[in-house]
């Protein structure tokens, strides 16, 4: 009796504040930390198209040095890549004696016009963006069509669960009767033996249903990322069947957008390296003083270098063109248009798998509805042959044998019936995934 309210108790909890297949979904959505991950890859992407429009804006630097350091000097071109160069005529002599200098400055820099370049990198950010948009709207797609399905598992659980109280119930009450029989010699003792053993079996069965669907519980808690479950056990799957969706072909499955995305990504950066060989114009602004201990007559007062004691301005225009990049652009365009070739198949991959998959998707619905219109034939026949067997049992006209196997038989034919109707609403939600549209599972759902 125990095992009978642990079970009855798991369907009791399960609606406990519970909450429909919709709110389900926006729970996941919210909470899954996949999920989180790929918003948060959005919001990267948005202000990466806000870092790469403000490319446009000018920089202004400002700095100050001070330092320590020999005058001498000599006059001639000299690498600096490793060496700090100091400034200055050529001195008349060589000495080790130091002198402080200072300088400060602002440096203003803008590319007023890129020729193409700055908007081409704005496209990339812009489609990185979209890619990002796609793959979170992919993501969320796919983890509600396994939310959808495990829901479903947890709901056929629950009636299996139901099946096999139903079985206990019936163990423990031909028991009863049994035993009755039994003390009125109207049935062997060996009967009461079996039909003990039979009961101990359904409560096994019970048990391991109990277990079952507690598995099923834990993994819809794993994908609504709660500690607590709270559902509704909704049992109007396993009494009305779904229709036959129309077709929604029309609408863009989320792959496919995802695929086409990436597809946009490689045309941009195709057109940023082609763009990579045009001009450059930048414009260019500075304001500097500087302060040296070393006095145009060539006297030394090392303290005046901590202060300014000249200062200068400058504005330029700078026209710059790669000359000789066009060897290395052209085997970069090779490489980028062999990546949209390469792209361009896989969304052709990506087409061909869901044409197969709608081919199939629409043949196991089909199935599906044609097995569940069978099935309370099936289960009806059942549960007669079983009721008559009782009888017929009670009765003495025949024996254990023959009880058991029209038994065995009811909880078949009620599990099996339980099934297809599921499976029909599985078939619905594999329609739904196929065609990219949540919709056509959810709009039939009551």
């Amino acid at each position: 009796m125990k095992t009978l309210w642990l079970a009855i108790g798991l369907i009791i909890v399960s609606n406990a504040n519970s909450q429909t297949l919709r709110d389900l979904l926006k729970q996941a959505e919210s909470n899954f930390p996949v999920l989180k991950a790929k918003a948060f890859e959005v919001q990267a992407g948005q202000s990466n198209v806000i870092s790469a429009k403000n490319e446009s804006l000018p920089t202004l630097d400002a700095s100050y040095q001070v330092n320590y350091a020999t005058y001498n000097n000599i006059t001639g071109m000299a690498l600096t890549q490793f060496f700090m160069p100091i400034s200055g005529p050529p001195s008349a002599d060589n000495t080790y004696g130091g002198a402080f200098g200072s300088a400060a400055s602002l440096l203003l820099n803008w590319e007023p016009f890129t020729f193409g370049q700055r908007r081409a990198h704005i496209d990339i950010a812009k489609a990185n963006l979209k890619y990002n948009e796609a793959d979170a709207l992919q993501e969320i797609f796919k983890h509600q069509v396994n939310v959808i399905r495990t829901y479903l598992d947890v709901l056929m659980a629950h009636e299996l669960l139901k099946v096999y109280v139903k079985n206990f119930e019936r163990s423990k009450e031909n028991v009863r009767v049994v035993h009755t029989l039994t003390i009125s010699g109207l049935r062997p003792g060996v009967d009461t033996a079996l039909f003990s053993a039979e009961l101990s079996r359904a409560k096994i069965e019970l048990l391991n249903y109990r277990k079952y669907l507690e598995t099923q519980r834990a993994g819809l808690t794993e994908l609504l990322a709660s500690e607590t479950l709270a559902y509704t056990s909704d049992s109007s799957y396993f009494h009305t069947l779904p229709l036959f969706p129309a077709d929604t072909t029309s609408s863009i499955h989320p792959l496919i957008n995802l695929s086409k995305s990436k597809l946009e990504i490689n045309l941009y950066q195709r057109t940023s390296v082609q763009r990579s060989m045009y001009p450059k114009l930048a414009a260019w602004g500075t304001g500097y003083a500087r302060g040296s201990g070393i006095h145009y007559d060539g006297s030394v007062n090392s303290k005046d270098g901590l202060s300014f004691n000249r200062y200068n301005y400058g504005v330029g225009l700078q026209l710059s063109v790669p000359l000789l990049r066009f060897v290395d652009v052209r085997n970069q365009l090779h490489q980028q248009n062999a990546i949209i070739n390469a792209q361009n198949e896989r969304l052709n991959q990506v087409k061909l798998e869901l044409n197969k998959q709608r081919t199939v998707a629409d043949l196991t619905l089909g199935n599906s509805l044609e097995i569940a219109k069978e099935s309370p034939v099936f289960y009806h026949s059942a549960e007669f042959a079983f009721r008559s067997l009782l009888t017929r049992y009670n009765s003495g006209l025949t024996n254990y044998a023959d009880l058991i196997q029209a038994q065995y038989g009811l909880v078949k034919a009620e599990t099996d019936l339980k099934k297809s109707y599921l499976e029909c609403w599985k078939a619905l939600l594999y329609e739904a995934a196929v065609q990219g549209d949540l919709n056509v599972f959810l709009n039939q759902v009551k």
